[in-house]
């Protein structure tokens, strides 16, 4: 019965440091933008890079591959790489957003909304 109540005490401490915590949270987002990640497929004939926002910024495409003229494997290949660097990018914004919750002082596990 008294589980429910466990981090109450801590959702109070938080409370009362709110404009820290805001500024924090502001801090944090800032650093997750600073997050990147790559991707490849087609042994680099497609690369991928996203930020932490999860939106690409960037995309090449071999000569290699543009000779090959297959729309399907190139379509692939781009899915394949822009995947690859979605999930790198989830990693590493997870990684990001345990270890600065923890320096804010947030219970593990909490789920920040708008970081990832």
């Amino acid at each position: 019965m008294f589980e429910m109540f466990k981090g109450l005490g801590q959702m109070a401490s938080l409370l009362k440091n709110l404009p820290k915590l805001q500024e924090q949270m502001g801090q944090m987002q800032e650093a997750l933008a600073q997050v990147s990640a790559e991707g490849d497929a087609g042994a680099g004939m497609v690369k991928a890079r996203v930020n932490g926002k999860f939106e690409v910024v960037a995309l090449s495409i071999s000569e290699e591959a543009m000779k090959l003229n297959d729309r399907e494997m190139l379509e692939d290949l781009i899915r394949a790489a822009v995947n690859q660097a979605m999930t790198r990018a989830r990693q590493a914004v997870h990684e990001e957003t345990t270890k600065l919750a923890a320096n804010m002082g947030l219970p593990p596990g909490m789920n920040l909304p708008g970081m990832g």
